[in-house]
């Protein structure tokens, strides 16, 4: 990763003394400028209809295959806006956060755990965040090469009529089998998902559409946030449902009332000294700000840093020790945006993380592998060396105690419990990539970091810099969660 250099000798004294001049001379060294309503989507004010529904369907579990998962179930307001887990435990388990288990029956079971630890959504509504989740498969499409306007999985599949790429997110959650659509088998949308059927007739985007349609109540909140595309029940698609939900999103988890807002906002006296030494570390010394730069700390590119791999990987790569080590067929590194652009200068590398709220937002990486926010700040430092020092912590991945696969006899499919060696074996795959030399030699020689030195004050003084962009409305955000939903589902776990 490129570093930033021939930052002002003088910044600190210039951060402490935070006059409007001296405020704005910081600036020119990278601080932004405050955050305001213009960054958002529809000014950060769309109607109170449009919101109010997408709300509802941000926690209506009727948008999953098997009617018992939510979008809220992994990005939850009592998490911060994600799960509290490292990886989660999607379609099929019980209970929200660190307290998600799997059940002991087939409708309770899951198959894997979710890959990927489930990102935080402050600010995502703001217009500059044009690429989303860890790998960036879903962003805006500069070229307009694809009709509906951005580049996603379904490429020219995709459904036209979203209004931003946050709604183009949400199109694909409801896609996957292990977060909301459900097992082979199951449901009619897991079927579909299946025979990769997501956006053609009976396929899951249309699936879905209909159960709105078939709901009275959603009729009628359709209908008022749309109300010059939804005339009749027919109208409701799950393209508007996606606007509605990025709407909701793009309000609910504003967030920019934090010590740091006050600062870029002429209240010098909003910081403490420690964050003050910390912010000119950040944007100095440290060289944080080369990748988390602007408004939201992020330059929203995709950075190699050596970071750990736990949990089973994407199945990318060819390596075959594991199956060699297990008896089970899979492989299991997570090669990120690489697995997106397929050019192997790209393996590794993963979409630089917004800081907002970043202390409330743990377990830290796209695998979740540091529940410690201080170690993650200090594996930046020497990212190789901790890459090579770093021993997965009991507790992290809660076993899952019982797990299904899906086996095939003849033509048919059923699904089995693992047991004995099998699941043995199975298990192995949480820490498998980490253990071994040739796996995790491949994550560090991807590393773009040089090691850096900072003193124990030093490190203390970013922590406390990086505790002052949590916003305050972050600390409590469990108003948003509605009491009932129009299907009558039940809205906690």
């Amino acid at each position: 990763m490129k570093r930033i250099y021939g930052v002002l000798v003088a910044a600190a004294a210039i951060v402490i003394a935070g006059s409007t001049t001296e405020d704005r001379a910081l600036r020119t060294a990278g601080i932004p400028d405050p955050v305001t309503d213009a960054d958002y989507y529809e000014a950060g004010h769309a109607s109170a209809a449009k919101v109010e529904l997408g709300r509802l369907l941000f926690f209506d579990k009727i948008l999953s295959g098997n009617k018992n998962i939510s979008c809220a179930t992994c990005h939850h307001p009592a998490q911060a806006t994600s799960d509290g887990l490292a990886l989660g435990i999607g379609e099929g388990a019980s209970g929200l956060g660190p307290d998600r288990r799997p059940g002991d029956t087939e409708s309770t079971a899951v198959h894997a755990r979710i890959p990927r630890n489930s990102p935080a959504l402050f600010n995502v509504g703001a217009a500059e965040f044009t690429r989303m989740f860890h790998d960036g498969r879903v962003e805006t499409d500069p070229n307009e090469y694809f009709e509906g306007g951005f580049v996603t999985p379904a490429r020219w599949k995709l459904k036209t009529g979203l209004e931003n790429v946050l709604a183009a997110q949400a199109m694909f959650p409801v896609t996957s089998q292990h977060e909301m659509a459900g097992q082979k088998g199951e449901n009619s949308i897991s079927e579909a998902v299946t025979l990769a059927n997501v956006a053609g007739k009976g396929g899951v985007w249309e699936q879905l559409g209909g159960r709105l349609q078939a709901s009275s109540g959603y009729v009628e909140r359709f209908q008022a946030a749309f109300p010059d595309q939804v005339l009749e029940a027919g109208d409701i698609t799950y393209v508007l449902a996606a606007n509605a939900i990025a709407a909701f999103e793009t309000e609910a988890f504003r967030s920019d009332d934090s010590p740091y807002d006050e600062f870029l906002r002429g209240e010098s006296n909003s910081l403490s000294s420690e964050a003050k030494r910390g912010m000119d570390l950040f944007y100095g010394k440290a060289q944080c700000s080369s990748c988390h730069s602007g408004k939201f700390q992020t330059d929203h590119d995709f950075h190699a840093i050596a970071m750990p791999q736990i949990g089973p990987g994407k199945a990318d790569g060819n390596s075959a020790n594991y199956r060699t080590g297990s008896g089970e067929h899979a492989v299991l590194e997570d090669f990120g945006r690489g697995r997106e652009t397929v050019r192997p200068e790209d393996n590794f590398k993963f979409r630089t993380p917004s800081l907002r709220n970043v202390e409330l937002t743990g377990p830290w990486g796209h695998s979740g592998a540091y529940a410690d926010l201080e170690a993650v700040v200090r594996h930046h430092l020497d990212p190789v060396a901790s890459l090579e020092r770093y021993e997965l912590d009991d507790g992290l991945l809660p076993e899952l105690g019982n797990l299904l696969e899906l086996v095939g006899v003849g033509s048919k499919f059923s699904h089995e419990w693992l047991t004995g060696d099998r699941l043995q074996g199975f298990m192995m795959r949480d820490s498998w990539v980490q253990s071994h030399d040739e796996l995790r030699g491949r994550i560090a020689a991807a590393n773009e970091l040089e090691p850096m030195d900072l003193s124990d004050a030093e490190v203390a003084d970013l922590m406390e810099f990086l505790g002052s962009l949590t916003g305050e409305s972050a600390r409590d955000l469990m108003h948003v969660v509605p009491e009932a939903v129009p299907s009558g589902l039940p809205v906690a776990d």
